[in-house]
């Protein structure tokens, strides 16, 4: 087993505290609200918070991008059908977007101050939404 290097300590904020892993908070940095409160949690964290974030963007593109396609194709279902089913899809996509934002500052901001990772309210909307879709798809297209 070999020891671990000493580590060396310095008050020159431009030098990343590596030893405490967050005993400074991140000056200047947006959004305030997150980075404006409690320690640097390890970056590993962090990373996976954005990933997770990342992934919900990735889920927002996808539902807006079918959004789109319903609304553009001329699917062999009543058009008033076609049109509120691809509605529908847009605010399962704003949905998700607002989750992909309010679960990253919140998980990043629970981090930061050692608290309990936040609720997720936006998740039983949007699969209810997600399933009423997926009906209204079943529906249409078996009535035309």
């Amino acid at each position: 087993m070999s020891a671990e290097p000493p580590v060396e300590h310095t008050t020159d904020p431009s030098v990343p505290d590596r030893a405490g892993m967050g005993s400074r908070r991140s000056a200047g940095r947006f959004p305030n609200s997150v980075y404006g409160v409690g320690e640097e949690p390890d970056p590993r964290f962090s990373l996976a918070n954005e990933r997770t974030f990342l992934a919900w963007i990735r889920t927002t593109l996808a539902l807006l991008a079918g959004a789109a396609a319903v609304d553009a194709l001329d699917l062999p279902m009543p058009q008033t059908a076609q049109h509120t089913i691809a509605i529908a899809l847009a605010l399962a996509g704003l949905l998700s977007a607002v989750q992909a934002w309010r679960g990253w500052a919140g998980t990043e901001r629970a981090m930061r101050t050692d608290s309990p990772m936040p609720r997720n309210r936006t998740l039983l909307p949007l699969v209810a939404l997600l399933c009423v879709v997926a009906v209204a798809f079943v529906v249409a297209s078996v009535a035309a």
